[in-house]
């Protein structure tokens, strides 16, 4: 169960820092990038580490008993600079590099104590699950497991305390993603402080050995899922938030696309539909067909048309817009039956006045498509005594 959740919290970790590594190679100078990715990695690298099956080929292959413990607890303060470093680029202020090149000083002493307490001790017993309670009274061993638990016990509690703090200033996706980070902070300080309890019940010649072979294994899988959901919200909420947006577009187009859709098939108008394409780019595929028909249809255009109606519509609702969106919707589906009754003809040759209106941007497509699905009512072209003039349409 334990190999199970360390390499699923890895695999997470790594996934979050394959989401956020084009944005590095992009930015590779950004030190709060780095940071992040530093975090992601190193937080995963613990976990695979520390699972059971690696420590085994760990110690197999380098012939040192129990030697991924030290570099398993090297790679747990790694991560903890590399936590504090990215707390420090979040609180920003005028001493930013010194503070933080402070806490890489610091979290490297660390490193460098627990390898200097591992060569000087004594761990020949090969301990895959619970080296921490059972060597907790070896001297030197218990000084380096002291060491490397109180080094991440004071990386996640900053962490916790900064990030929680902060989300209460901010709002929207950067709020659920602090609360999140520090949520899984939190769970990173009870694996921690369940290990500590567990290592000090050994002091006393009690075994608590649960506490580190069971309880901290959860802790720290949640706190590597929350982590990484925390770190991937802010980054792809504005992402979905685009996508939503562009398929509310894209929807809205459909009525006006459809008026359209037999001209675009008789004049091959249409591009061919790009196949697992995102949102937005279904929207400009869309927009490109509605554009290309209406270029089509510009010498068919009839100005005067679009001034009765649009007088007409303004007069009834006071709302520009909405009467100009009228108006185009009136001279499109009149221009439609024109184009389609002069069959193989050549179009006419278009007026020499200017166009109806300049070509319709996003929103005034939106609204026209919005008149052709009924949700605001067309006019009928034909019921408007026409006098042909001929004018652009798009």
């Amino acid at each position: 169960m334990n190999s199970l959740i360390n390499y699923v919290s890895c695999g997470a970790l790594w996934l979050g820092l394959a989401v956020k590594a084009p944005d590095l190679l992009r930015h590779r100078r950004d030190p709060y990038l780095r940071a992040i990715c530093a975090v992601l990695g190193l937080a995963g690298l613990c976990f695979l580490l520390g699972a059971p099956p690696t420590v085994g080929a760990v110690n197999r292959l380098s012939g040192v008993p129990n030697l991924a413990a030290p570099l398993t607890y090297a790679a747990i303060t790694g991560y903890c600079a590399a936590s504090q470093v990215l707390v420090v680029h979040w609180r920003g202020g005028p001493r930013v590099r010194r503070t933080a090149r402070r806490w890489t000083l610091a979290y490297a002493a660390v490193v460098l104590g627990i390898a200097v307490t591992f060569a000087l001790g004594d761990a020949p017993v090969e301990r895959r699950v619970d080296l921490d309670t059972y060597y907790a009274t070896t001297p030197f061993i218990g000084q380096m497991i002291l060491l490397y638990l109180l080094a991440h016990l004071t990386a996640v509690s900053v962490t916790t305390v900064s990030a929680l703090r902060w989300a209460r200033q901010v709002r929207g996706a950067l709020r659920a993603g602090l609360t999140l980070l520090g949520a899984g902070a939190l769970c990173g300080a009870g694996y921690s402080l369940a290990k500590l309890v567990a290592v000090t019940a050994r002091w006393s010649g009690h075994d608590w050995s649960a506490l580190d072979t069971a309880v901290s294994p959860v802790a720290a899988g949640l706190g590597a899922l929350l982590i990484v959901v925390g770190v991937l919200v802010p980054l792809v909420a504005p992402r979905v938030s685009e996508w939503r947006r562009a398929a509310r577009a894209y929807a809205r187009l459909g009525p006006l696309e459809r008026a359209l859709d037999d001209l675009l098939v008789r004049r091959a108008l249409r591009l061919p539909r790009p196949r697992f394409a995102s949102p937005a780019t279904l929207l400009m595929w869309r927009r490109t067909s509605i554009h290309n028909a209406l270029g089509h249809l510009d010498a068919y255009g009839d100005r005067d048309l679009y001034d009765r109606t649009r007088a007409d519509a303004l007069a009834a609702t006071g709302d520009p817009g909405l009467a100009g969106a009228r108006a185009w919707a009136a001279v499109i589906l009149d221009a439609l039956r024109q184009e389609a009754a002069a069959g193989t003809a050549p179009p006419p040759v278009p007026g020499s006045g200017p166009p109806p209106a300049p070509s319709p941007d996003p929103a005034t497509l939106a609204r026209i498509a919005d008149v052709l699905a009924g949700a605001e009512r067309a006019p009928a072209a034909c019921a408007v005594p026409r006098r042909r003039t001929t004018a652009g349409t798009a």
